[in-house]
């Protein structure tokens, strides 16, 4: 894998940043369009019902269970 990339992203009106390495970004990006929602968009939704206090954490976990799942 590449290393981490930051990337600042608006969740809820608020500006924060994430690190996550590409492969993640790429794949979230794939989600969010097939949601059809921007990828902020998606992002917000991970973190509100996300079960740990690290938001990156949660992508990553967001985006493995979508590709288990999509298999």
């Amino acid at each position: 894998m590449q290393n981490s990339k930051k990337r600042t992203v608006k969740i809820d009106g608020h500006i924060t940043s994430v690190f996550l390495e590409e492969e993640f970004w790429i794949e979230l990006k794939k989600i969010s369009e097939l949601q059809n929602i921007s990828s902020d968009q998606l992002i917000s939704k991970i973190d509100q019902h996300k079960s740990t206090s690290n938001l990156s954490s949660a992508i990553r976990l967001y985006v493995l269970n979508h590709l288990k799942n999509s298999s």
